[in-house]
């Protein structure tokens, strides 16, 4: 009993020098990305931008009506695409699932195009849209495990075929109405530029409830990820627990996409990386999830503002660059068998 309490100590310790490295590194990319830019801001300039408010120089306009908006949709974005990430691999058991290679993003982005082309004024819905595509998405990939019993591999690729279905109708929407998505092609890259706080307000209030569901899920998580017999066996309804968890992972994944277009990789990367820390315990994986994803996030949206300036790259092809040849290297060191 002693030595399991020793061991609980320890590990509670490290996940707690964990969270401060990975508060540590947004912190410092949030500092950098209000510095640096096409326009470099000194760091005393920036203090005192962000508490001195607005003087009129153009240096605190820059801080607090450019850079601010966007580190803050950095912050929303990343942690909420991480965390549902790392939770449809586990709802679905598939380490190669995220809301970019199963169709959920495609799905919220077909939502919310929707929704602009019907109601282009009403900002305030494009969240609520963005999460029933979503949840959609998510259902309908749900449908397509439970149901043939799909192989991993088997299940990627219907996940391919349905983002590729959803691109095309937010394709024609587009077509019928130009004006539904301003910057389309960023939209579709994923780019966090021209971004305001006002627009922000909807999608943050959904990714902090959202978060807060799934912080408080991580116990039926973890029982659901021993199986559907073992978790039955303890009690647990879990067919309704996978809906539940896939509607807060549809949620994330929705408020994001509303905002920030269709980021890829995010909540793919992100969980396989710091599972290597924390293991399969999601009560230390999905927080540290989102303070990872919101780190990258940020360190790849301010290389994408800097290293081509006076051009600025859409973070959705940095993520690209960098989320690809990972999925590449992630389907490689799969043995054989495994997800085929």
């Amino acid at each position: 009993m002693k030595s399991l309490r020793t061991s609980s100590t320890r590990k509670n310790k490290k996940m707690w020098r964990l969270f401060a490295a990975l508060s540590l590194a947004a912190a410092l990319a949030a500092v950098l990305s209000l510095a640096l830019g096409p326009v470099s801001v000194a760091p005393w300039d920036v203090v005192a931008a962000l508490f001195g408010g607005n003087d009129g120089s153009a240096e605190a306009r820059i801080v607090l009506y450019a850079r601010l908006p966007r580190i803050c949709g950095c912050i929303l974005a990343g942690a909420a695409l991480a965390v549902s990430g790392a939770l449809t691999q586990s709802v679905l058991a598939n380490p190669l699932a995220a809301p970019s290679t199963i169709g959920v993003n495609s799905g919220a982005g077909l939502a919310a195009a929707l929704c602009c082309a019907i109601a282009p004024t009403s900002q305030v819905l494009v969240p609520a849209a963005a999460f029933l595509g979503a949840m959609a998405a998510a259902l309908l990939v749900l449908f397509i495990a439970e149901r043939t019993g799909a192989a991993k591999i088997t299940l990627v690729l219907a996940g391919v075929a349905i983002s590729n279905i959803l691109s095309a109708g937010v394709d024609a929407i587009v077509t019928f109405a130009p004006d539904a998505l301003n910057a389309y092609s960023d939209f579709r890259i994923g780019s966090l530029a021209n971004l305001t706080l006002e627009r922000l307000a909807a999608p943050a209030a959904v990714t902090v409830l959202a978060l807060i569901a799934a912080f408080s899920l991580t116990n039926e998580l973890d029982v659901l990820t021993l199986g559907s017999e073992t978790a039955r066996s303890l009690g647990m309804n879990a067919g309704r627990m996978r809906i539940i968890l896939l509607a807060v992972a549809a949620a994330l994944a929705g408020a994001a996409v509303s905002f920030a277009g269709l980021l890829g990789f995010i909540g793919l990367v992100t969980p396989h990386m710091l599972r290597r820390f924390t293991g399969d315990e999601s009560r230390y994986l999905l927080p540290a999830c989102a303070l990872g994803g919101a780190a990258l996030l940020l360190i790849c949206d301010t290389a994408s503002r800097t290293l081509f300036a006076p051009y600025q790259l859409p973070v959705g092809i940095m993520l690209s660059l960098i989320g690809g040849p990972f999925f590449i290297w992630l389907l490689l060191r799969q043995r054989k068998g495994r997800i085929v």
